[in-house]
């Protein structure tokens, strides 16, 4: 009798881990992506952007091949045909392009012209995984290329990330195009084992021991890839590209301290805005005019020390801003 006890506790002790690390693994490369009506609702609660502002928009498609043969889709957005100034902003996880529209015009004021792009397994882009950077940064390689190739070799590219798109482009340093001459990470993610170590054990309460090693080794068999070989701080730390941090004081999904780890580390160019009262992702919606105004700024500095080949077109008075963005 104490033996089958026994059996039965351990068996209820291993569907329950068996269960939680299926879901840690789902939750970490497969959450469920949020719809376009719901990602307009947010910003339009937030007064930031509308989707009658994106069904407005002069854009058309654009598609590609990642490395590992999915097909990636993007918008593209030429306000400034003569422009070579061009600016690839990337979204965070569950959301897709339109979200990332919203920062348009801080970019579009400025002569820059938009590349938007759906993530893979986001939006119109294949893929069955999120792999936080490890394969993403080579889809933003293959953007880079694309846009090279359709508007020269002369022109000047930066790119903007929010949260998994922050990372995203972090990680992209270690591999950066000439070409990209910086780079905006809105609340970033400093490390992949970090993040998720805090989000197990501070968010959802759950121990880091044994779940932690047993989703890590399902992400290697079926993501391709494991916590440890996403580590943005590590890019940040050896590049001397420009990189602007930006992160809500109040951010308890991506901690902030991880923005300003990884700004005390950079070396070369580099700037930091902790938007106070902030939480994850919603920095620009509690301060859009300083963060416009900061993001603006660091891009003249930037573009001042190290100018484009050919003189840009002129810029828009940036007095002219509609917040309302």
């Amino acid at each position: 009798m104490v033996y089958t006890i026994l059996i039965i506790v351990l068996l209820i002790i291993l569907l329950a881990v068996s269960g939680i690390t299926r879901f840690g693994f789902r939750q970490i490369t497969q959450m469920k992506l949020q719809t376009s009506d719901g990602l307009f609702g947010f910003m339009e609660q937030m007064g930031v952007y509308s989707r009658e502002k994106f069904h407005a928009l002069v854009k058309r498609e654009a598609r590609v091949t990642s490395r590992d043969g999915l097909l990636l889709h993007g918008y593209v957005l030429e306000p400034h045909p003569d422009s070579k100034r061009w600016m690839i902003i990337v979204h965070g996880y569950t959301a897709s392009l339109e979200v990332a529209a919203q920062f348009i015009g801080m970019f579009e004021d400025k002569g820059f012209n938009i590349l938007l792009i759906d993530q893979r397994r986001h939006g119109r882009s294949e893929g069955s995984y999120t792999t936080y950077g490890y394969q993403e940064k080579y889809d933003i390689e293959t953007w880079v290329k694309w846009v090279t190739d359709h508007y020269g070799e002369d022109i000047t590219i930066g790119l903007h990330g929010q949260s998994l798109g922050g990372g995203t482009v972090l990680e992209y340093l270690s591999i950066a195009h000439p070409n990209v001459k910086f780079v905006i990470a809105d609340c970033p993610y400093s490390d992949l084992t970090e993040l998720i170590r805090h989000q197990m054990t501070v968010l959802n309460k759950v121990p880091a021991f044994p779940f932690m090693p047993l989703i890590d080794q399902q992400l290697e068999r079926k993501a391709g890839f494991r916590l440890a070989q996403v580590s943005p701080i590590k890019a940040v730390r050896s590049s001397s590209l420009p990189v602007l941090f930006i992160h809500g004081s109040e951010d308890t999904y991506v901690p902030t301290h991880m923005s300003e780890d990884m700004y005390a580390v950079k070396p070369g160019p580099k700037d930091l805005l902790i938007v106070r009262g902030a939480v994850h992702a919603n920095a620009y919606g509690v301060d859009p005019k300083g963060y416009t105004e900061k993001v603006q700024h660091f891009i003249d500095e930037v573009l001042r020390a190290a100018p484009a080949p050919e003189a840009y077109p002129t810029e828009r008075e940036t007095s002219a801003l509609t917040h309302s963005r």
